[in-house]
């Protein structure tokens, strides 16, 4: 096993996830200066309609865009362990009392027929594996919409997304405390839409995690 792992790294290098350079022997997931240098998102934040909190690890900039497009439009699949790893540490740092419940935004069923895969599913089950938890699939996508990326604006974002989602789990999600994870914020409309159903389906408390969010929010910070 171990020389056809040598063999296997020899022929194909593990290379970091965000830049995509050859990894060192020491290295895992990411390389020396994206580990040091890639833009931080710290804290938990409470400025989005709906969500109680949200926390993302990095800024959607620089490297870190470049890696998420290819993990959603490009079969960049295998990055979900990486982002989990990063993404429980910093739910454990930001939120060291838990959550009764995770869940995910999910795509539609055409997008994930077209994609082969639902890239925040996978980000669930690489978190849940981290903070020993079972991601709990509470919201079916009921409406193939325009992808958020296309449109500008806060306001035509939340039309958007508006009645596009639906619970699934009516009965398990009563007075709990909500962990729902996206792979990208920016406005947080689609976010604070299945925050809203969660919400009207009786949750107590619904905060977000991120891998990366759009620096902008800071505009708009604590209204």
């Amino acid at each position: 096993m171990m020389l056809f792992e040598s063999v296997l790294n020899l022929l194909f290098p593990p290379k970091c996830v965000l830049c995509g350079k050859v990894l060192e022997r020491h290295e895992t997931d990411l390389c020396r200066a994206c580990r040091t240098d890639s833009p931080v998102c710290a804290g938990k934040h409470k400025n989005f309609s709906f969500l109680d909190s949200w926390a993302a690890v990095w800024y959607y900039e620089e490297n870190i865009r470049g890696s998420l497009l290819r993990y959603k439009f490009h079969h960049a699949r295998h990055y979900a362990p990486t982002y989990g790893r990063h993404l429980a540490m910093r739910l454990q740092q930001e939120y060291p009392e838990g959550f009764d419940l995770l869940t995910w935004v999910p795509v539609s069923p055409l997008r994930r027929l077209k994609r082969g895969y639902d890239q925040v599913e996978l980000l669930a089950e690489a978190v849940g594996r981290e903070l020993g938890m079972t991601p709990v699939r509470t919201l079916k996508k009921i409406r193939h919409n325009r992808p958020q990326s296309r449109i500008v604006g806060q306001a035509e974002r939340r039309a958007n997304v508006l009645g596009a989602y639906r619970v699934t789990l009516s009965q398990q999600i009563p007075g709990k405390r909500v962990l729902l994870l996206d792979d990208i914020v920016t406005t947080g409309a689609t976010a604070g839409e299945c925050a809203r159903m969660l919400l009207t389906a009786g949750a107590k408390e619904v905060h977000c995690g991120f891998v990366a969010a759009a620096r902008h929010y800071e505009m708009n910070s604590n209204r």
